[in-house]
């Protein structure tokens, strides 16, 4: 008897725990890549005016079919001509603070994409500056034509 409650238990608890498991990582099951070659796929990053990564920041372009989030080194994949909008929420955006949040967007050598035109929900239209960075209020969501 037991044995078959020892038995019952181990099978309920790994259930259990096999419930528990989190799947916050980055996943890219949204985007169908098969219907494009590899010219047109462009992979970017985002990150901070020290190189570091922003990660988990949710973005959606217009090649996805629903709402990603930017991988643990800030990247993410688009199809050319793609405008993608990315939710800043939880970002200050005070651009030239010492206390900013400031988002590059930068290529697989750290070097910053400039004159990408952007329009975020609480202003006009811009573009990235030389190193890649651009202004955005705080919690703002900003789409970026790529």
């Amino acid at each position: 008897m037991k044995k078959r409650f020892l038995w019952l238990s181990l099978i309920a608890a790994s259930i259990v725990m096999s419930g528990c498991s989190s799947n916050d990582t980055y996943n890219e099951s949204n985007v169908d890549y098969s219907n494009y070659n590899s010219t047109q796929l462009t992979t970017l990053f985002l990150a901070d005016e020290h190189g570091f990564a922003y990660a988990d920041i949710p973005y959606k372009c217009d090649s996805m079919y629903e709402w990603s989030r930017t991988a643990p080194n800030g990247e993410f994949s688009f199809v050319e001509p793609d405008s993608c909008v990315f939710d800043f929420n939880g970002l200050d955006g005070v651009y030239g603070d010492s206390f900013d949040d400031i988002v590059r967007i930068v290529d697989d050598r750290n070097d910053g994409k400039s004159g990408i035109p952007y329009e975020c929900s609480s202003f006009g239209v811009s573009s990235t500056y030389t190193d890649g960075s651009f202004e955005y209020d705080e919690n703002d969501a900003c789409s970026f034509y790529l």
